[in-house]
């Protein structure tokens, strides 16, 4: 028959078996979180080298989408003023008689002579070219205006993910030392009642 103090030595050697058991099995699982983590923070950082390596590539294609923008507004109106310099040629045939016979008609000076319709339209012509180039200025910045609005945004998730996994770990140390405090305080209360 075993007495009561030798059921407590023997629970005691129980209790620390299992503890070392527990403490072995915990490291193995802390050892296999931390290669996880560390695997995905190399998989990361492989995946932002890749994206980096890319920059020049996508800075070349803005610089491209922007001299084609400019160089097709340079097309755009320059097609637009020859086809209306022909037009204008083409339909001259037409006015310069309708404009003498109006001049003759009515001898005033209001009506306008064809040189004078012709540098007009031309006026109109430019002015619609100009706010073409304006427009696209105008596109150009807003892009970039959005580029520096996302890269803002990007800086404040960055800072924002870092204060959250401050709290984060800030709570899992939290809840760390209150569990190592509710159980030794409850080791104690049981000591305490053994005795």
């Amino acid at each position: 028959m075993s007495s009561k103090k030798d059921e407590r030595i023997e629970e005691r050697q129980v209790t620390s078996t299992s503890s070392v058991i527990s403490n072995q099995q915990a490291e193995q699982n802390q050892q296999s979180i931390n290669r996880a983590l560390d695997e995905t923070k190399s998989n990361i950082r492989r995946a932002t080298d890749e994206a980096r390596k890319e920059i020049p590539r996508y800075t070349q294609a803005v610089n491209e989408y922007q001299e084609q923008t400019i160089q097709a507004t340079r097309e755009i109106a320059d097609n637009y003023l020859e086809s209306q310099k022909e037009i204008i040629n083409s339909l001259q045939s037409v006015w310069v008689p309708q404009i003498e016979a109006a001049n003759r008609a009515f001898s005033s000076s209001w009506i306008a002579s064809p040189r004078h319709l012709a540098n007009d339209y031309a006026r109109v012509v430019s002015s619609f070219a100009d706010n073409t180039i304006a427009v696209t200025r105008l596109l150009n910045n807003a892009i970039f205006a959005n580029m520096e609005a996302f890269k803002t945004y990007v800086q404040h998730a960055r800072d924002n993910t870092k204060e959250f996994s401050r709290i984060g770990v800030n709570a899992a140390k939290t809840f760390d030392q209150t569990a190592r405090q509710n159980i030794k305080d409850a080791h104690t209360e049981t000591e305490i009642r053994r005795w």
